[in-house]
């Protein structure tokens, strides 16, 4: 099953962590993981793909303005029923990431995604709306990362195998 880690980068962090939560979303059995930026997409892989994790990084407690125009405008796909979660970088503790993280759910449920988180359900370490690094995260943060991609194919299996 194809899975995207959709994401905007400007400086590499939020790239780099897409990659790492592909990293642990591809240690699933049955899960074929990809990154790609919004202005480099695979179209026919996220046609396919049963779930999608969009990435972002933070600004004044917003996602990017360039993923909100792809969503506005530029977003030609059918995104109804697919499992989605969200991520984002920040450049300091406090600055902002739940905001946009929320924003972002807002706008895949306006698209009819499937939403999930992991939330508390998994155990420690929890995840209340997105897996979260200040730039490209500490190793704790990247563990988390890891272990998010992880849950969100375990999620995605459990729901469309």
């Amino acid at each position: 099953m194809k899975l995207t880690v959709l994401y905007h980068s400007e400086t590499g962090n939020t790239e780099d962590v897409a990659g790492i939560i592909a990293e642990g979303a591809n240690e699933v059995d049955n899960i074929e993981a990809r990154t790609m930026g919004i202005e480099d997409i695979d179209d026919e892989f996220i046609e396919e793909s049963k779930a999608v994790i969009f990435g972002t990084p933070t600004y004044l407690a917003n996602f990017s303005w360039q993923t909100k125009k792809w969503f506005d405008t530029e977003m030609n796909y059918d995104l109804s029923g697919k499992l989605g979660a969200v991520f984002a970088t920040e450049n300091y503790l406090g600055g902002g990431a739940d905001m946009a993280l929320l924003t972002m759910i807002g706008h895949m449920l306006v698209k009819g995604m499937v939403i999930y988180s992991g939330g508390a359900s998994d155990g420690k370490p929890y995840t209340h709306y997105g897996a979260v690094c200040i730039k490209d995260g500490n190793e704790e943060q990247q563990e988390r990362a890891e272990i998010f991609g992880k849950r969100i194919a375990n999620k995605a299996v459990e729901l469309f195998v």
